[in-house]
């Protein structure tokens, strides 16, 4: 059964006594924090995959070593996600692109060979409509995500094809610059500009033809310059699928209040992420003891480790978070709030980036999407901002990029 740490109700009493504290704690039971959340549609908007995904490496029908199944899913009241086409910053050559084509196609596979495998479980949605009427019926849903249009190659050409196969946001970058524009984080170790980086010409024609195609432009990794004209190039509302508040927690990847008033001013919505070092700072001797973990078993990557790899990575990790401080759900929550006061809660929501380095103590699978819900209700919102944070917003920005599309 999904419970509250400990942990999480002692940094919610610091909470009480911060700069934030406008809502008052509340105490509020299980029962009444799940009569809430089953009431709710709980969308989150960026869910990573891995290699072998719906395989008999990993199948998502069953309790898996993935943070998010579809029995975790049932298990925690997650009822939909984005899954990502995702795939990591490379050469900008005629190799590097192709070699970028490849994965990005695996990546839809899998998240296909999912939904045809269990369609009595999981629908694919390609509009806000769809994502209703799926959760209606009763069923989990299944959006999908670009992250990182590198796989574009040079040229836009390939949208059309992706809006058809049901992709509802493409960010721009990675982790790296690329032929659309900067990064919040360039590699400076692969070649970078130091200078920071604005759209580029295919950069502003990729803004437009998402709209056209009714995809949302996502503006995470992407660096301040960049999202800024892009959002200012857009006719539709922009989304930042997972991204953090800088004014909690300095960190390249996170938003700083100019940025989160340029999503507010477009009309779009910026998706507090549950990812540790986006968070708050990670007590050292987690990050040192993980290092060496990944030394030890993952020293050929995810791709190339065995399950029994994994699996010891997995647990030590855990027995490492579960000796020092974890970053914690109070702190996550902290960005929430820390948003919903400087933009509105109209322009904020909920995003996990489980198996993608997501997850924090006490929202760190889908089994414990529950606590988040429980939590929010404890600092005093009710059932009306709980679904505007955790879906409304994001299908309000969905209806209002399908209806600026031109296809």
């Amino acid at each position: 059964m999904p419970r509250l740490l400990s942990a999480i109700a002692a940094s919610s009493l610091l909470f009480m006594g911060s700069a934030l504290a406008e809502r008052q704690i509340q105490d509020v039971s299980e029962k009444e924090a799940w009569d809430v959340h089953s009431r709710v549609l709980t969308l989150d908007t960026h869910v990573d995959i891995g290699r072998g995904y719906a395989t008999e490496r990993l199948d998502p029908g069953r309790f898996t070593s993935a943070q998010v199944d579809l029995p975790k899913m049932r298990a925690g009241g997650l009822d939909a996600a984005f899954f990502i086409v995702y795939v990591g910053q490379g050469p900008m050559t005629e190799q590097g692109y192709a070699n970028a084509r490849q994965r990005a196609e695996e990546s839809y596979q899998a998240i296909k060979r999912m939904t045809r495998a269990y369609p009595d479980q999981i629908g694919l949605a390609r509009t806000a409509d769809e994502v209703e009427a799926l959760h209606a019926e009763g069923k989990l849903v299944a959006l999908i995500g670009m992250e990182n249009a590198y796989p574009l190659g040079e040229s836009v050409a390939e949208i059309p094809l992706w809006a058809e196969r049901g992709v509802r946001y493409a960010s721009l970058t990675h982790m790296g610059n690329n032929q659309f524009g900067g990064s919040s984080n360039p590699r400076f170790d692969q070649g970078d500009d130091k200078r920071e980086q604005t759209l580029t010409d295919l950069g502003r024609q990729l803004v437009a033809a998402l709209n056209d195609y009714g995809i949302m432009v996502d503006v995470s990794h992407v660096g301040k310059k960049t999202m800024l004209e892009a959002i200012e190039l857009s006719r539709a509302p922009v989304i930042a699928s997972h991204s953090g508040a800088t004014g909690l927690y300095a960190n390249p990847r996170n938003l700083d209040d100019e940025q989160l008033n340029a999503i507010k001013a477009n009309g779009g919505v910026a998706q507090m992420v549950a990812f540790r070092s986006y968070v708050a700072a990670i007590d050292p001797l987690i990050q040192k003891g993980q290092e060496e973990l990944r030394q030890q078993y993952l020293s050929a990557g995810w791709g190339g480790a065995s399950e029994a790899d994994v699996k010891a990575y997995t647990e030590g990790l855990t027995e490492l978070r579960r000796t020092h401080q974890d970053v914690t759900l109070a702190q996550f929550i902290d960005h929430i709030d820390y948003a919903v006061k400087l933009i509105g809660i109209e322009h904020v929501g909920i995003v996990s980036d489980f198996d993608g380095g997501g997850g924090v103590e006490g929202w760190d699978d889908a089994t414990e999407t529950i606590n988040v819900t429980w939590e929010l209700m404890r600092r005093g919102y009710n059932e009306d901002e709980i679904r505007a944070l955790w879906s409304g917003n994001v299908l309000r920005v969905m209806r209002a990029v399908e209806a600026a599309a031109k296809y």
